[in-house]
């Protein structure tokens, strides 16, 4: 059980890591691959895109043709895509990468707890759950402090190249431990239906928005990306039809009668694309208006990844389960100070603001965020019945990968139009836009469930 433990452990991490690697990596990648605003837009939305889409699909996909099975093929795939985005020659290649990282990625994140919840027993399953928190907040740490050290480092002159490349061996060890580990697939329920008709939907509607955007915003606003807009918006209409129509629905019909968890749905999706998309242009900020290296930049940030850390550990170890939706407030109430602090700090220094008077606003920006992140979709389940647990944990975490997906275009996007007038005035504009969607969703809160679940397993 502890080996079954450690190969999940390592799959998640290699996720949260490849979320999180090209908050650094981006510029020195779209400076090499000659791919412009565009290609630093696409690397981490391209990612969370795929797997927003297809998680929900892949908890079904494993239960339809078994954990193992899924899980061996997601690991096999994800190994694949990084060595292919590791030796991509050019941003197109590097951007479907991605897409089929986070798609295969979509596929075996899901069987890790369902293979968990099968065979361990209820005081393992206690324990396992003990150690997420620290493995994988050392990942969001670890990922892009490692990037800017690889980065800096010009390992064998392959530059940004390594930080894909290692998911070679990281994930060629996973795929022969779980070959040998993990049970055979004997429970799969073949009667299981997967909606494809309504994952294509979903698909389509956030391909269009995201490529309407983000091309629009690059190339200026000609028919092509307009047209995608409105592909987007229609798909989006018959996604919904599709989910009130059809027999076996991504979303359970009942949770969106529920107030509490549909206006959850609501806060976390503002609440998750400002913060990463604020994440995500600090970054580039950090590098490109302060002239710091990768490696600078990694560390840098640190403040703010431990910030985030330090609220996870703090929330759920019994703050979520005292203060319910209050503490959703608290985090928002705390995300505004921390903006309205780097926003001060960028308003007086400009681009001559050192990464040291930085770090105490970012550290305050990181617990805001942090508690936003890990309370909302806690309490958005506080009146989910039992039946409907599943579907609304991951519909949720469809919800964080598409608005994450959503946030790093949207907020690059008013960072690259503001950037004319100067990087400090593009991150202004940027802070004041995060801070403007912080607080228009504060209101929605009270709307939330008072309490989260009794049982945090739920």
């Amino acid at each position: 059980m502890w080996a079954i433990l450690a190969l999940v452990l390592l799959a998640d991490a290699l996720d949260v890591i490849d979320a999180t690697i090209t908050n650094i990596a981006a510029p020195t990648i779209a400076r090499e691959l000659h791919g412009g605003e565009g290609l630093i837009k696409w690397l981490g939305t391209s990612y969370m895109l795929a797997m927003g889409v297809l998680l929900v699909v892949g908890g079904r996909l494993g239960d339809k043709y078994g954990q193992r099975r899924l899980f061996l093929i997601g690991m096999g795939g994800f190994t694949l895509a990084s060595a292919i985005a590791g030796f991509a020659p050019d941003p197109t290649l590097l951007i479907a990468a991605r897409v089929v990282q986070g798609a295969f990625g979509a596929l075996l994140i899901p069987q890790g707890m369902s293979i968990m919840v099968k065979v361990f027993s209820r005081d393992m399953l206690a324990k396992a759950f003990g150690l997420f928190g620290p493995i994988l907040g050392a990942s969001s740490v670890g990922g892009p402090v490692l990037a800017g050290f690889i980065i800096s480092a010009d390992v064998f002159g392959l530059s940004w190249r390594p930080i894909f490349l290692a998911n070679i061996v990281l994930g060629g060890i996973g795929l022969v431990i779980a070959a040998r580990i993990l049970p055979r697939d004997d429970d799969a329920d073949r009667s299981t239906v997967v909606d494809g008709w309504g994952s294509g939907l979903l698909a389509a509607t956030m391909m269009g928005l995201l490529y309407g955007l983000i091309q629009g915003s690059s190339d200026g606003w000609s028919a092509v990306p307009v047209a995608s807009i409105v592909v987007g918006v229609l798909s989006f209409g018959a996604f919904a039809y599709r989910q009130r129509t059809a027999a076996h629905p991504l979303i359970t019909p009942s949770l969106l009668k529920n107030r509490g968890f549909t206006s959850g749905m609501l806060v976390g999706l503002s609440v998750f694309a400002a913060g990463t998309g604020l994440i995500f242009v600090l970054s580039l900020f950090v590098q490109e208006g302060l002239r710091a290296s990768a490696r600078d930049t990694s560390l840098g940030l640190v403040p703010l990844t431990l910030g985030l850390i330090a609220a996870g550990f703090a929330a759920m170890g019994g703050l979520v389960a005292k203060l319910g939706r209050r503490l959703v407030f608290i985090g928002l109430a705390i995300t505004l100070a921390g903006c309205g602090w780097v926003l001060t700090l960028v308003d007086h220094s400009g681009t001559n603001l050192g990464l040291w008077t930085l770090a105490p606003a970012l550290f305050v920006t990181g617990i805001g965020i942090g508690l936003s992140f890990i309370t909302i979709p806690t309490v958005a389940l506080g009146d989910a019945s039992p039946e409907e647990a599943g579907s609304a944990s991951g519909s949720l975490a469809s919800i964080q990968q598409l608005s994450s997906a959503i946030g790093s275009a949207a907020v690059t996007t008013v960072f690259f139009q503001a950037a004319g007038s100067g990087l400090d005035h593009a991150m202004k504009v940027s802070l004041i836009v995060v801070l403007a969607v912080t607080a228009l969703s504060a209101p929605v809160v009270v709307l939330m469930p008072r309490r989260a679940p009794r049982d945090p397993g739920q």
